[in-house]
């Protein structure tokens, strides 16, 4: 059977590395930021991921796919998994990796779901859960960028989350990041005093922040599949050009 050649670039993609955990952080109780040192990464986008492989002594090999967190400027890459306590990976990564431990890991992967330095248009980040870290890749590249060339275009973030305990890099967004709005949305339980009831993610909820139509914004949009289909229809709804809305999606993979 002929084999299909693969450019060197991509080829460098599909390498399996050797990653070492360098440092950790959690960022909620069920979810922990693993700091990555990758010989020979050949670079990222903000919004892309990696695929992660575990093997057992015996053989028994399994892998599974996470957003990279970190800006792309950085030394270290930064992977922030969350938990899922039945789950066959996850728990490994969240609790029992220790420093100098090795992961193999391939990619960056995807060119799809991507911020690009060179765009100038206002930009909606909209994360469900664990949907937050790519954005939060984002947001970290536009800062970095941001301190080097003078103010750009303008984010606006909405994070919806079960309950406060759930907000992952809570203190970062917190921190005066100029031009960036940050907005909370909580679907079970919502701190004492605030306005809005706990629910589900409505169009009210997409108006009060989303730009208008006119503004020719890029919309980002990830969490779980449910979560991302409803947003993205209500934003449809509000008069988003479908072709400026951009998409990422997960859903049961075993954690």
């Amino acid at each position: 059977m002929a084999r299909a050649a693969v450019s060197g670039r991509l080829g460098e993609r599909l390498r399996w590395r050797v990653a070492t955990l360098v440092g950790q952080r959690e960022e909620t109780p069920t979810t922990r930021t693993l700091v990555l040192d990758v010989p020979g990464w050949p670079g990222h986008l903000a919004g892309q991921h990696v695929d992660v492989r575990l093997t057992a002594e015996d053989g028994y090999s399994t892998q599974r796919s996470y957003s990279i967190a970190s800006a792309p400027d950085g030394a270290l890459l930064e992977l922030t998994v969350q938990q899922v306590s039945d789950g066959e990976v996850s728990p490994y990564l969240a609790h029992d990796l220790i420093a100098g431990d090795l992961l193999e890991l391939r990619g960056p992967v995807g060119g799809w779901f991507v911020w690009r330095p060179e765009q100038t248009e206002p930009v909606l980040l909209v994360a469900g859960g664990s949907g937050i870290v790519p954005l939060m890749a984002m947001i970290r590249a536009r800062r970095q960028l941001q301190m080097q060339l003078g103010p750009l275009a303008p984010f606006r973030l909405l994070y919806s989350v079960r309950s406060p305990g759930d907000r992952m890099y809570l203190a970062e967004l917190q921190a005066p990041d100029p031009g960036l709005d940050v907005h909370f949305l909580y679907t079970r339980q919502a701190p004492q005093g605030w306005a809005r009831p706990p629910g589900r993610l409505t169009e009210a909820d997409l108006a009060a922040v989303a730009w208008p139509p006119s503004a020719q914004a890029t919309t980002y949009v990830c969490g779980p599949t449910g979560f991302v289909e409803h947003a993205a229809d209500l934003l449809v709804g509000l008069g988003q050009a479908p072709d400026r809305i951009r998409t990422e999606r997960f859903g049961p993979t075993g954690g």
